[in-house]
């Protein structure tokens, strides 16, 4: 099977951003004078829900919090996430953020021998870019097409829409393509869109369930500094490069669609 394109999800997965993103949600916690501090371990759990404001709401519903107008709570979470959105891209602006091990590498191979690029994500556009010009400059953001994130597709990961439209936007079936993901939802999205997968873990998904997943390692690795295999095929490699997805995309059988997503994809409000 030749591989035409390959999927990645954003956040953990092309660079390790998640304790960023638990520095700035506690940071938009004390502006907002909620007493709220979100730890590792909490935020290792809080990750099982797509979608910053929805872990914020989630948190929420837990019951009355000091400072938290009752009337409105929904209101009050789309406020405290768009302010930790902001404090998250300044972060990343100040800090020195590198792409997780393996990526340019493979982002480069894949270029060279013509294989498309997508990005499938439940953050926003503004952070994916954000992040795409601070690793790999300006021009990055032209490699990926499409960028599907939370700002097109309503429905968050687990749900299979992000995939869905990001094979739509390839004009690609998914046997021809493979995803890269992180989290449990991530997985479970792509291998209901059909997708096999392959997942990097993290200090945040090391204990997530990675079912059905072709390949599961610690990194993608680089010439001389291997990956470590969780779980799953890796043909006696060192490192993921294109000649690895390949096998693993002929292997087996494909990621299968799950009956209990509709084929109806939902498009965020605008």
């Amino acid at each position: 099977m030749t591989l035409k394109g390959i999927i990645f999800d954003v956040d953990g997965t092309l660079a390790d951003t998640e304790e960023i993103h638990r520095q700035a949600f506690n940071a938009a916690f004390r502006e907002f004078n909620l007493d709220w501090e979100w730890s590792k371990k909490d935020y290792i759990r809080l990750l099982a829900i797509s979608g910053g404001k929805e872990r914020i709401r989630a948190c929420l519903e837990t019951g009355p919090a000091p400072g938290v107008p009752i009337n409105n709570p929904r209101t009050f979470a789309q406020r405290i996430h768009q302010r930790k959105s902001g404090i998250y891209r300044d972060m990343l602006k100040s800090e020195h953020i590198t792409l997780r091990s393996g990526i340019e590498r493979l982002l480069n191979e894949a270029v060279r021998n013509h294989i498309r690029l997508a990005i499938a994500t439940s953050s926003s556009i503004s952070n994916v870019e954000t992040l795409l010009i601070n690793t790999l400059g300006q021009e990055s953001i032209s490699l990926f097409d499409p960028i599907v994130t939370c700002d097109v597709v309503a429905d968050k990961k687990p749900a299979p829409a992000a995939y869905q439209f990001a094979l739509a936007g390839l004009g690609l079936q998914p046997e021809f393509c493979l995803a890269i993901e992180d989290t449990t939802n991530g997985n479970r999205s792509a291998l209901a869109a059909g997708l096999k997968t392959i997942i990097t873990t993290h200090q945040f998904t090391l204990d997530n369930d990675f079912s059905r997943a072709s390949l599961v390692l610690d990194q993608l690795g680089e010439p001389g500094h291997s990956f470590s295999v969780i779980s799953g095929n890796a043909f006696s490699k060192q490192y993921v490069d294109i000649a690895l997805l390949e096998m693993i995309l002929s292997s087996g059988t494909i990621g299968q669609k799950s009956g209990y997503w509709s084929d109806e994809l939902a498009i965020a409000a605008e």
